[in-house]
């Protein structure tokens, strides 16, 4: 039993009030996963300032300190309990990565891309939430997770989210039966993995998809053809929000639509702080069906 929460703000007014109504969401899915919790921003001005390439590392066992300086290129590293998110104007992503990995070979990344932070731990959620500082972030899209672990050791590594590829993040409710087959197909075709999270296998294989030219809505119908078990997944790109449920769809999962945001929970109660939730639309999504909103 996992806990999701997600919102895709619409109205740009919002935007400064994004962590606040996000650590209320996330307050309310602490019950359903005590062991882990984590967030991904998209836009944080403080973490992945316009014009940024930005890497989320834990670094648990490495100096985050020397990070900025081992790398230069006006590299600037903030860091925040076991997580640091490292900036440059002056990398791309993929260069910003790669430096990362070469000063420090055995930090474990955990987000990538131009407007993309990830921050993850073991711990109660709400006070993740204050360590992470999350009341105070902004963005245009946040989503977050609470982890109840049943298949794999509570670190910070089986942590959710799970990103895999630029800007794309996904969270997960439910196990997947068939992971370590999968796994072993993705191992063989040379993608390596971070963790033994079953939905780390699903972010693989969704990042996959992706790389071979399909859209993330496309990317999801072939995880569903593909994956068998329960899930009730949350996607993120830097645009789009997308959830999707297995063919039963037994893990809960509930959307609320407004003119301002759109959001997505495990359980209702997670809404009820969001402004406008009164004239909301309020949906369960139906099994095996893709829905997707764009920003």
């Amino acid at each position: 039993m996992c806990g999701i929460a997600g919102l895709q703000v619409r109205d740009p007014s919002l935007e400064p009030r994004l962590g606040e109504l996000l650590t209320g969401m996330l307050h309310q899915a602490a019950e359903r996963g005590p062991d882990s919790a984590g967030v991904a921003l998209y836009g944080d001005a403080r973490l992945t300032p316009a014009g940024h390439a930005a890497v989320s590392v834990l670094t648990a066992d490495t100096e985050p300190g020397q990070i900025a300086a081992l790398i230069g290129q006006d590299t600037v590293a903030v860091t925040i309990g076991q997580n640091t998110v490292v900036h440059s104007p002056a990398l791309t992503a993929a260069d910003l990565e790669r430096a990362v990995r070469a000063a420090f070979p055995s930090a474990v990344v955990t987000g990538r891309g131009t407007e993309l932070a990830v921050l993850k731990g073991v711990g109660h959620p709400d006070a993740l939430a204050e360590e992470f500082g999350l009341r105070a972030a902004t963005g245009r899209q946040g989503i977050a997770h609470t982890r109840m672990a049943t298949e794999s050791a509570v670190t910070p590594e089986g942590a959710h989210p799970f990103s895999v590829d630029e800007n794309v993040c996904l969270v997960h409710n439910g196990s997947f039966s068939n992971h370590a087959t999968i796994r072993r197909e993705l191992r063989a075709a040379g993608i390596a993995f971070d963790s033994e999270n079953d939905s780390e296998v699903g972010a693989r294989f969704v990042a996959a998809q992706l790389a071979q030219g399909h859209d993330l809505e496309k990317s999801l119908r072939l995880l569903c053809e593909r994956f068998d078990g329960f899930y009730t997944l949350l996607v993120t790109t830097g645009d789009t929000f997308a959830v999707v449920r297995d063919a039963i769809a037994c893990k809960p999962a509930i959307v609320a639509e407004t003119d301002a945001w759109v959001a997505m929970a495990s359980e209702y109660r997670y809404f009820a702080h969001l402004p406008g939730i009164e004239s909301a639309r309020v949906f369960e999504p139906e099994p095996e069906e893709v829905y997707t909103w764009q920003r």
